[in-house]
């Protein structure tokens, strides 16, 4: 059974660079305050510390 992680967007990409725009989008996240739950992976957890100060990580 793989780990999940619980990821919640809580700011706004408005203002930001496009490469942390595109990882919200890769993420998987289509509105403000939605939440996820991802597969506990390294590639997730990579993009996840990019754009750690728009989500909110809730294990």
């Amino acid at each position: 059974m793989e780990k999940k992680v619980t990821v919640r967007w809580r700011r706004s990409a408005i203002g930001r660079i496009e490469g942390q725009k595109k990882i919200i989008k890769a993420l998987g996240f289509k509105r403000l305050n939605q939440t996820l739950t991802l597969p506990d992976r390294p590639e997730i957890r990579g993009m996840m510390n990019r754009v750690s100060h728009l989500i909110e990580v809730i294990e």
